[in-house]
């Protein structure tokens, strides 16, 4: 305190003043009580000056205030230091604060740079993020990622701040814009999508309730045929709904299912069966084979019928057997002949086996006849006249051949 008395002084009418390097200004007055008294008093109100000004350097040095704040109270102090009513160093506290004011214009520069720079970053970030909005708007069919990033554009673009106002309402409203085309269109992907699906629907359904037709059918190729082609409608056929598609899918796989088990078990079983006749055919092919056709053709002949009776009745094989077997059974058949043929030529006509058992057919047919006479069937009497004639026609040229 004393070393700011030292720049003042009190006359002997109680009128203060004050030192500076312009001279002496008058401060104040001082009726109180002694001099030293006076200029300790204006001294602390210059203390008091000084302190503030502390205080700003300080704040302004360590950035805890604005800058151009600080520049502001710096401004004022300066302003009112040529007319305060202080005794003090008025020119040092006045060197300094111009120190102070060109420190305070440098830093509030760097601050408004700052600022400005941080504008430029967050107009160029909601910009940036608007033209990704308005992209994804436009161009995307991911649905749920780009509304997704919808989603996150928002909350980046709420942190963003620094953009003044004006510019920040048209960016919203470009960003509202594109989020609100993008709903529209995915609502109409999606009530698109939704009718497709129900056409789906009602066209599977049809394929299913044709393969259900036909779970039942015995015709086993056509029935097929038909499946497959419906197979490959099915697979040609745009989805339903997941839920009526999985539904949809197991009734007609289960159709499909049904019948080609059914056809399965009979083809089984008709394996089986004619497995079953090929072994038969095969035992009486092996029994006719073994015919003693030179020792004696009529006994021979005699067992070849019985075995052709039973190779008949032994009914179908199995298609890359029967050709094989056939031919087998018409050598053996062919041998008979040819020894009955030649037995035949070495017996008198009267003594011809062939043609006693012709002569016994016939007279078995003409009985025949007459019993269908007796009973008035015309059908059996229709039959045993066409059978009888053929019979008559075969010995009459059998006769002549002998």
């Amino acid at each position: 305190m004393s070393d700011w008395t030292a720049f003042g002084r009190v006359d002997a009418d109680g009128t203060v003043y004050v030192k500076t390097a312009e001279g002496e200004r008058v401060v104040g007055s001082w009726q109180a009580g002694a001099p030293e008294e006076g200029l300790a008093h204006f001294a602390r109100r210059f203390a008091d000056l000084v302190t503030e000004v502390d205080l700003t350097e300080a704040r302004l040095n360590s950035g805890a205030a604005d800058a151009s704040h600080s520049l502001a109270t710096i401004r004022r102090l300066r302003s009112t230091l040529a007319e305060a009513h202080v005794v003090g160093d008025i020119d040092g506290l006045t060197a300094r604060l111009e120190r102070l004011t060109t420190l305070a214009e440098e830093k509030a520069g760097e601050a408004r740079a700052a600022r400005e720079a941080a504008r430029t970053e967050a107009l160029a970030r909601k910009t940036a993020l608007v033209e990704e909005a308005e992209k994804l708007a436009a161009e995307s069919t991911g649905w749920k990622t780009a509304g997704d990033r919808l989603k996150e554009i928002l909350d980046e673009w709420k942190t963003i701040r620094g953009v003044d106002k004006k510019t920040d309402g048209e960016l919203w409203k470009r960003f509202a814009a594109a989020r609100d085309g993008f709903t529209r269109r995915r609502g109409a992907h999606f009530a698109t999508l939704d009718a497709q699906r129900k056409q789906a629907q009602a066209a599977k359904e049809e394929l299913v309730a044709e393969a259900e037709s036909l779970a039942e059918s015995t015709e086993w190729a056509a029935t097929a045929n038909r499946l497959k082609d419906l197979m490959n409608q099915w697979k040609a056929a745009p989805r339903a709904s997941k839920e009526a598609e999985q539904r949809l899918w197991e009734r007609f796989r289960a159709a499909q299912d049904a019948f080609f088990t059914r056809r399965s078990e009979v083809f089984s079983a008709r394996d089986s069966e004619l497995r079953g006749n090929l072994e038969r055919k095969q035992a009486l092919l092996a029994e006719a084979e073994a015919l003693d056709v030179d020792g004696d053709p009529r006994s021979a002949q005699n067992k070849l019928r019985e075995i052709q009776g039973q190779w008949h009745e032994a009914g179908r094989v199995p298609r890359e057997a029967a050709a094989g077997l056939d031919r087998r059974l018409r050598a053996v058949e062919e041998r008979v002949r040819e020894a009955m043929d030649s037995a035949w030529r070495r017996t008198e006509p009267s003594a011809n086996p062939l043609l006693a058992q012709m002569r016994d057919q016939v007279a078995e047919a003409e009985q025949r006849l007459a019993r269908a006479q007796a009973a008035g069937d015309a059908k059996r009497i229709r039959e045993a006249e066409q059978a009888l004639a053929s019979k008559r026609q075969f010995l009459q040229l059998a006769e002549q051949a002998s």
